[in-house]
């Protein structure tokens, strides 16, 4: 695709688990199975680029999978999280570590890698979390930015000095601090709401099952800013309603850009099936105590909101099925 396109951004944004058990319950036999996944992190990078050029740049190509339909982070609150750093601006160290940290970027001062950062002096070398190639030094005087240089991360040669730099959050499910502690108190709502409808039909273990759990995560959520399963509350951070749509990556698509679905009658029945497995599964959680009910909001788009949120889109066929015949008139 690069080789027909030079001179645009060709991204690829697929599902960045080499392995991936979703958390489960089987009623039948009272097991719990807990999530455990593996991540590819080449695969994460290439996300965040995908991301970041959607953002920046209009001529961009995303060659995607059935990933496109997941939740991924607001991007309205990924944008505000944003670092701008500006050659002779005023900011101090502490302040460029501190946004760092929120960034949920890691200080390493041995092993420099994507999604790090090392403190020598007056000097931040920053490893952005969507770059495998390059990476950022911020050179201060006293408080303020004197220079900023793009750099080898291998060889540490410097290739270019540049007048300004953004550096975006390693992550695309970051949340400011201020949203995360609202979004706590809005779950201790629901907890309590839910505890006592649980007791109120005698679910006396789900009902301690479920404070356990989500108390042990609001722990979490304020001493560390995220949890395990962090994700099963993304409707609170991303300040959502009831049932409303995920963000996903048509989020970050423009309003005039165009979707190309290959392979269509294998693909559109994919997109219509991942809402219906994902809802069962999550609803056995909710009944058993295991989540809150607003974890059924974590979740991949429905097809309604798909052919919603599509721009114009073309599918690409041999052997169409009856949605694409019919969106084409039966020709």
């Amino acid at each position: 695709m690069k080789a027909f396109f030079p001179d645009n951004a060709v991204e690829y944004f697929v599902s960045y688990y080499d392995y991936y058990q979703p958390e489960a319950y089987v009623p039948s036999s009272d097991t719990f199975i807990e999530k455990d996944a593996s991540v590819n992190e080449h695969i994460e990078q290439m996300r965040l680029s995908a991301t970041k050029a959607l953002l920046e740049r209009k001529d961009v190509i995303v060659v995607a999978s059935v990933s496109a339909i997941y939740g991924l982070g607001d991007p309205d609150l990924y944008l505000k999280m944003m670092l701008h750093l500006t050659r002779g601006m005023i900011i101090d160290q502490r302040s460029i570590l501190r946004r760092l940290a929120e960034l949920q970027y890691t200080r390493n001062d041995q092993a420099f890698q994507r999604g790090t950062f090392r403190v020598r002096g007056e000097v931040i070398d920053i490893f952005p979390a969507e770059s495998d190639e390059i990476a950022l030094r911020v050179e201060l005087f006293d408080d303020e930015v004197e220079r900023l240089s793009i750099f080898d991360p291998l060889t540490g040669q410097i290739a270019q000095t540049i007048p300004r730099y953004t550096v975006y959050p390693k992550t695309h499910y970051v949340t400011p601090r201020e949203r995360i502690v609202q979004s706590m108190e809005e779950i201790k709502t629901e907890l309590a709401d839910r505890r006592r409808v649980l007791l109120e039909n005698n679910k006396l273990l789900e009902e301690q099952r479920i404070a356990q759990r989500t108390q042990f995560d609001l722990e979490m959520m304020n001493e560390l800013g995220y949890c395990s399963g962090i994700e099963n509350y993304s409707r609170y951070l991303s300040g959502r309603g009831p049932g409303e749509a995920p963000p996903t990556l048509f989020d970050y698509l423009p309003a005039d850009g165009l979707l190309v679905v290959d392979e269509s009658h294998v693909t559109i029945p994919q997109i219509g099936g991942m809402y219906r497995g994902d809802r069962a599964r999550k609803e056995n959680l909710v009944e058993y105590g295991f989540r809150l009910p607003s974890a059924l909001d974590n979740r991949p788009l429905k097809f309604e909101e798909f052919e919603a949120l599509a721009p114009q889109t073309i599918y690409v066929s041999a052997t169409p099925g009856a949605y694409e015949l019919e969106k084409s008139g039966g020709k």
